[in-house]
């Protein structure tokens, strides 16, 4: 074995023992944010919550009425909590956060992001290294995408924390889809560091791969959003009916952002990224013209891309059409969001073209 062949190898050991170390570090920054909830319901939440459990109207005010006094001793009657300010809309604020406004809460949840940062450093490392020890980019295979698409997720919750937003609650379930990522791909879609076929010699492998990876981190973000917004509206209704919810709904819904927050947030986030999911298909087609001699031949990876396209531009119109905004247009996303996974891990690991020669 020469210098370059031992060097390279090493490098890629080096690799995989990052990533299995970012593993662990993910794994204690679950076990935070786990203890960011736990203690975050034992705040003032769970006592004001019990006013949200009582029926309420429509278009009914937040009041807090004393009666009248009688022998110098008031009578405070519960107080009416806002649900709804209008027919078609609430006016409900956005909820403390996992913390719940306690200080344990929130040092643990100071903890758990903390944990992420050097997690996603650590993790970082391990992509550089591999693509050092392959000396491409280190996107030619399923691991290499599955370990980079991490920790663009992670980099896109990070830099939306930095940038002072109120996206913490995201924080769990982050942590734990990358911890599910990159369990498979270190155990299942794990391939050995190695050079590409000549297809995939190209310029064209940084932009067309590189932006597929950011859509794809930032739509997960998007669906992160909308899941978390159909069961925080479900929460909303059920209280703008009269209904009383569970201790769980009551402990853990009543925590994350209000439904319309969490809608804008995932509109948002979709809607920026779309245009580089559209240059990702172009920039694809190019590729391919380059490599191939044609720029659409009908590929499975190609028309599901096409397909995830046409579903995110369905939800996006969906948003500006009044009879589809809400939890129709939200599922919608979902569907869209399905369909880049299922072009990701189904057309690559069931279906056989063009883009399946990289392997897993």
């Amino acid at each position: 074995m020469n210098l370059a062949a031992a060097t390279n190898e090493n490098l890629a050991n080096i690799s995989n023992t990052l990533i299995y170390s970012s593993m662990a570090v993910y794994t204690l920054a679950f076990f935070a944010h786990i203890a960011e909830w736990v203690f975050g319901s034992r705040s003032k939440v769970g006592r004001t919550a019990a006013a949200l459990t009582g029926p309420v109207t429509a278009g009914s005010a937040v009041k807090g009425r004393v009666a009248q006094k009688d022998g110098g001793t008031a009578v405070l009657e519960r107080p009416t909590v806002v649900t709804r300010s209008a027919a078609g809309t609430r006016d409900v604020p956005d909820g403390p956060g996992a913390a719940g406004g306690t200080f344990k809460g929130d040092l643990w949840g100071r903890i758990a992001v903390s944990l992420t940062v050097v997690a996603f450093a650590v993790q970082a490392g391990g992509v550089v290294a591999r693509a050092l020890s392959v000396q491409r980019a280190p996107w030619g295979n399923m691991y290499e995408f599955s370990i980079t698409f991490s920790t663009v997720a992670v980099a896109a919750y990070l830099i939306l924390l930095a940038l002072r937003k109120n996206v913490r609650w995201i924080g769990l379930l982050l942590v734990t889809t990358v911890l599910l990522d990159l369990g498979i791909a270190t155990t299942t879609l794990y391939t050995d560091s190695d050079q590409l076929v000549p297809a995939l010699h190209s310029y064209w492998l940084w932009i067309h791969v590189s932006t597929a990876i950011i859509c794809g981190a930032v739509f997960y973000l998007g669906a992160v959003g909308t899941l978390l917004y159909l069961f925080r509206d479900s929460y909303e209704n059920k209280i703008a009916n009269g209904g009383t919810p569970g201790r769980f709904a009551t402990s853990v819904l009543e925590r994350l952002p209000a439904a319309k927050t969490l809608d804008t947030f995932s509109y948002r986030i979709n809607a920026a990224v779309f245009p580089l999911w559209t240059f990702t298909i172009i920039a694809g087609a190019i590729w391919a013209g380059d490599a191939w001699g044609r720029y659409w031949g009908w590929d499975p990876k190609e028309v599901w891309s096409f397909i995830t396209w046409v579903a995110y531009a369905c939800y996006l119109h969906a948003r500006a059409t009044a009879g589809w905004k809400g939890r129709k247009a939200a599922y919608l996303a979902l569907i869209a969001f399905g369909c880049w996974l299922f072009n990701y891990y189904g057309v690559n690991i069931f279906v056989t073209g063009k883009h399946s020669y990289a392997g897993v």
